[in-house]
């Protein structure tokens, strides 16, 4: 298996299969690079090859690799509260805590951090104490969208992998793979569009094939200037979640700004996309997009689902 999983960069992965080979593992190890550039994937594979038993690491074959590719290994920890902003110092101090405990049945323990560019200073602080003296069996996996937000005396105890955008060609036959039914002209441009990241390619088809029957509503009223339409369209929808509602106005912007980018003479990832740019003009795409902006604004101001939804009624008519 090695490190086949992740795509493109090869060089990357042959160094680190030469180090493994010989035994060395870094303490920390800081992956760096876009969204979407597979950051995770790579750290998923280096924690499963760390604590593998077979010959070929990660094997993906013996118990320690299937409980990492899994999920589910005791020494394999994330460190992360996705509900906040910013990293919270605790949860840095008491994984701080935790790594001088013996690891449960490996030789390594190993902590990732989905968002190091996230902790914050006080959580950089509180993480750079054990980063200076680690116990001999503590590992450090950093994963950073700009590594630059990292101090600079944690990122020089930090062994850098720096994640490459794909090849074209591999990119394209990868989606292909993963989006069978997709438009042709779907896919390039989501290779032109996603920098050639799979992460934020997978992305722009995911949002393209998947939309709701609100949305599809929208687009055929919005497109066709049916202000009836449009307004039994939002009515029900002014007794959603916030939450709920959210969602979907940014789907709605992320279609209008997709046909905004097609009338501009870009490429649009969505059928429904190109649909509004032949039946919109740019100016009217525009003022969409500007408004469906102020609503998401509104919405995460605490202003009501109803309330909303009854502005959009007038606003978009």
């Amino acid at each position: 298996m090695g490190f086949d999983a992740l795509l493109g960069n090869e060089r990357l992965k042959e160094n680190l299969t030469e180090s493994l080979a010989k035994g060395h593992i870094s303490h920390c190890y800081l992956i760096s690079g876009p969204e979407g550039s597979g950051k995770r994937t790579l750290a998923r594979l280096l924690a499963a090859a760390i604590l593998c038993q077979g010959r070929d690491k990660p094997c993906g074959v013996c118990t320690p690799c299937r409980k990492v590719l899994d999920g589910n290994h005791p020494d394999y920890i994330i460190v992360d509260d996705p509900e906040k902003k910013t990293v919270p110092v605790e949860l840095i101090r008491q994984a701080r805590a935790d790594m001088f405990i013996q690891p449960n049945e490996s030789d390594h323990k190993i902590y990732q951090f989905p968002r190091a560019q996230d902790m914050g200073l006080p959580g950089q602080n509180a993480l750079l104490k054990v980063l200076e003296e680690p116990p001999a069996y503590g590992v450090f996996l950093l994963l950073a969208d700009n590594p630059d937000k990292l101090l600079p005396t944690v990122r020089s105890r930090c062994t850098e992998l720096k994640m490459q955008a794909l090849p074209p060609d591999i990119l394209r036959k990868q989606l292909r793979v993963d989006f069978p039914k997709a438009d042709p002209e779907d896919i390039e441009t989501a290779v032109t569009r996603s920098g050639a990241l799979l992460g934020q390619a997978r992305t722009l088809l995911t949002q393209g094939a998947q939309v709701s029957p609100q949305t599809e509503q929208f687009v055929e009223a919005f497109a066709g200037r049916d202000a009836l339409l449009l307004t039994q369209t939002l009515v029900p929808m002014e007794k959603w979640k916030r939450e709920t509602l959210t969602e979907t106005l940014q789907q709605w912007l992320s279609l209008l700004e997709g046909a905004l980018m097609r009338r501009s003479g870009g490429e649009a990832v969505s059928a429904l996309s190109r649909e509004l740019a032949q039946r919109r003009t740019a100016a009217e795409l525009y003022s969409g997009v500007t408004t469906l902006k102020k609503a998401l604004d509104y919405t995460m101001s605490n202003v009501s689902p109803a309330a909303v939804c009854g502005w959009l009624c007038w606003e978009l008519r």
